[in-house]
């Protein structure tokens, strides 16, 4: 019953807030005029209020509304009711910790796993994974788990940068620091390039985009996926 987009980013250099993915959003929040918005994750620090309401502007030419999460009394019931989601960007600690405090992991994951179309970028796509361990933020908060949705059977490294042979850069590189992770944990991770995404169809998961992924599967050499192609052996 999934119906889900799970994005590197919100935005790709040379266009708005969105916009590469529109054509997707129009499928995939089809049968819904209603979008619920999760802002926790506040990129920048920004308030709840400003991300909704940045985050309306672009629904609102596909005439959708969208309500924030955080107006509403009730938010387990707003999920449970909800007809589509929208988890956004930003640091993805004060995401799940907002998630966790609000007694929200169940609820959300239950919804999407019943079929409601559910939008995830950056942090938001950092949580579709079976952890946050592969997320790039720096830890602001503390959140009581580490564990996420699990709505895909491995881990997400969004923004994901390849190194780069001619800089002076001493420190690590993302393919290191999945590397490490790697030493402790046996889970596959994806590492989504900047306008890439993952279109998942019930229990298919494609890889969609301009780019090819980096795919790190422990005790395995890091290899590329074609866009295109199915991950549903990555498991």
């Amino acid at each position: 019953m999934k119906n889900i987009i799970i994005a590197s980013t919100s935005t790709v250099h040379g266009s708005g807030f969105l916009e590469y993915l529109l054509d997707e959003l129009k499928i995939l929040f089809h049968h819904t005029d209603q979008i619920l918005f999760v802002p926790y994750a506040r990129p920048g620090g920004a308030s709840h209020e400003l991300y909704t309401d940045k985050v309306r502007t672009v629904f609102e030419k596909m005439e959708k509304s969208v309500k924030g999460l955080h107006e509403f009394n009730n938010p387990i019931e707003a999920m449970k009711n909800s007809k589509g989601i929208f988890v956004g960007g930003g640091n993805t600690f004060v995401l799940v910790n907002q998630l966790y405090k609000n007694k929200l992991v169940q609820p959300l994951k239950d919804a999407v796993t019943s079929g409601t179309p559910y939008l995830g970028t950056s942090a938001g796509s950092n949580i579709c994974g079976l952890t946050m361990n592969t997320t790039n933020d720096m830890p602001i908060v503390y959140p009581p788990s580490f564990k996420t949705l699990g709505l895909i059977p491995f881990n997400i490294n969004p923004h994901y940068l390849d190194p780069d042979p001619n800089s002076k850069h001493m420190g690590e590189t993302r393919e290191t620091r999945i590397q490490e992770f790697h030493k402790f944990n046996t889970q596959p991770v994806i590492g989504l390039r900047e306008g890439s995404y993952l279109k998942v169809k019930n229990n298919d998961i494609i890889l969609k985009g301009s780019l090819s992924s980096r795919i790190f599967e422990y005790n395995k050499t890091p290899y590329e996926l074609n866009t295109n192609s199915s991950l549903n052996y990555l498991k």
